[in-house]
């Protein structure tokens, strides 16, 4: 059984950081391709950030390009998701997402395994 958990939500300034953890179990980190969702209130859930299992390849979204950087340390069997100056808009629930895909995915679908969310919120 694959267990997927997040960590590292709260309470950030707009122009300011916050970084969120990923670890997924099960298997060895490496064995995962990793996608980052987010879902605000009343919105449909919407891609953020995917990183192969080798970490050599990284997608984002075009609303968090330049601001948002992904990483992964599979010796930690942790990947990370750098928020950078944020913006009240990116107050949401963020979602860490795993599945064994040879390439990351943008589309939730494509993931099997799925942690509880944690929740991002950005004062102005």
């Amino acid at each position: 059984q694959v267990q997927v958990v997040e960590s590292g939500g709260g309470l950030g300034q707009a122009g300011g950081s916050l970084r969120l953890s990923c670890a997924a179990s099960g298997r060895t980190s490496s064995s995962y391709a990793i996608g980052w969702f987010r879902q605000a209130p009343g919105k449909e859930r919407e891609f953020v950030a995917a990183i192969s299992r080798s970490g050599g390849t990284i997608y984002y979204a075009d609303s968090v390009k330049g601001r948002f950087i992904v990483s992964r340390d599979n010796a930690k069997n942790t990947v990370y998701l750098q928020m950078n100056s944020l913006k009240p808009e990116d107050t949401a629930v963020y979602y860490c997402a795993a599945d064994s895909l040879l390439i990351p995915a943008t589309i939730p679908e494509r993931y099997a395994y799925w942690g509880q969310g944690t929740q991002v919120t950005v004062s102005s």
